[in-house]
């Protein structure tokens, strides 16, 4: 590394030590980047080619206020994602306020007092607990009739495709209308689902059942594969658009893709019924909802690089990393096991102490709405909460696991991973060999 560098990295607090441990480390994971800058470019000409076929022009950046009716740049931001996401239609709006919200509407909008919903890929993200009711909570599914059924995922990580077959086959009633998958690892450790794990699922689920609605919690993984859970017969996929498709720019918002009437079911719930789509202004954020799903392949190939580097740094030092350096990566999330919660404090306090934003903040645990347990949320970033942006959770609980992801440039997500190993070492929790 050059004295300029050096120098650099010396004004912000990481030594030589740390960087010297660090370059061979990045020399062995060269190829792993230049995989996934390909994957990055093959998913901006797809996003390019759906702006094209949007016609996508001056007029869909400005926005309407009010009801917000004949909202081309809605309308058109809607055509753009149905087309990448390769679905009869899409709801892409600033009045979807997160992931957990995205997944609420879609959940609430396609089940029926009386119906049940069908987890397969065991048990959901801790903030949808409350949604469905597994944690009492008002306004629940489970207070509206709607019950709930899991299954958990087998050893090493696959669907338990002979348990799905036989719920389904037991369903005499036909209550189960709705399977849910959640692509990435939430608070689980485990492996995200690939592309191709899902479309045998969902093969499967459809076989015995075609109506059975499959649902994707796509949350974390778009972009880090050339196919999306659409192309492999989902009926919808559901994210946050402060995680990969907003680009690190949407300040706010969520979308689902998926068939007409599953979109326009969950839009009736979002909006009220009798209206739906039609209404629901944009205000003033079109050009981040455009510019940054034009820009979400390449920020998404960042956060992946950062993982990588994060799992190929820890693992040489002894510490759990799923997926491991080696793995294939199917969202951006980076587990990286400490066993002790001194572990997860320092980690996260690293990656505050690199932000752009509040980097003089020091983050501690706390309660969190949503959360059974105290948990620590390092995230300085220019959207409040966006976790596309360089930042680090998780709850403080045993085998006290941290949960990295984001970094909108791959130098700051560099920089982010070096400042964790500096501050590890600093508190004398990693000996750097």
């Amino acid at each position: 590394m050059d004295q300029e560098r050096i120098n650099i990295y010396e004004m912000l607090g990481i030594s030589e030590e740390v960087l010297r441990f660090a370059e061979p480390i990045l020399d062995s994971i060269k190829d792993r980047f230049e995989a996934i800058d390909r994957t990055a470019e093959l998913n901006q000409l797809r996003v390019i080619e759906a702006m094209q076929y949007a016609h996508v022009g001056e007029a869909n950046l400005k926005g309407t206020t009010g009801y917000g009716y004949d909202d081309i740049g809605r309308d058109g931001l809607e055509t753009v994602y149905a087309r990448y996401f390769h679905t009869e239609d899409a709801l892409v709006r600033p009045q979807i306020t997160c992931g957990t919200h995205a997944l609420g509407i879609a959940l609430s909008g396609n089940l029926r007092p009386g119906q049940k919903m069908l987890c397969i890929s065991g048990a959901p993200y801790d903030t949808l607990e409350e949604v469905i009711g597994i944690r009492k909570s008002r306004g629940s599914l489970a207070e509206y009739g709607i019950s709930y059924g899991q299954i958990d995922l087998l050893p090493g990580d696959q669907f338990d495709l002979e348990s799905i077959r036989k719920a389904l086959t037991q369903d005499a009633e036909h209550k189960i209308h709705l399977v849910e998958m959640q692509r990435s690892i939430g608070y689980c450790l485990r492996h995200a689902l690939s592309m191709d794990q899902i479309r045998e699922a969902i093969e499967t689920v459809k076989s015995v059942r075609p109506d059975v609605i499959c649902m994707i919690d796509n949350c974390y993984g778009e972009f880090t594969e050339t196919r999306e859970p659409s192309d492999c017969g989902a009926d919808m996929v559901v994210g946050s658009l402060i995680k990969n498709p907003g680009g690190g720019l949407a300040p706010l918002g969520g979308y689902i893709a998926g068939t007409k009437e599953c979109v326009e079911n969950a839009a009736v719930r979002l909006i009220t019924p009798g209206l739906g789509k039609e209404v629901g202004a944009s205000l003033d954020v079109l050009p981040s909802f455009y510019q940054g799903f034009f820009e979400g392949p390449v920020v998404t190939a960042a956060a992946l690089k950062g993982a990588l580097f994060a799992a190929a740094c820890y693992e040489k030092l002894g510490f759990t990393c799923l997926p491991s350096s080696t793995d294939p990566r199917h969202d951006i999330v980076q587990s990286i096991t400490f066993g002790t919660p001194e572990g997860v404090i320092a980690f996260c306090q690293g990656i505050q102490a690199a932000a752009p934003v509040d980097s003089f903040v020091s983050c501690e645990p706390a309660p969190m709405p949503g959360y059974d347990s105290d948990v620590i949320m390092a995230a300085g970033a220019f959207v409040s909460g966006s976790s596309m942006e360089l930042s680090a959770d998780g709850p403080i609980r045993p085998p006290y696991t941290v949960y990295f992801q984001g970094g909108l440039t791959w130098p700051h997500a560099k920089l982010g991973i070096l400042k964790t190993l500096q501050n590890m070492h600093e508190r004398n929790l990693v000996r750097l060999p």
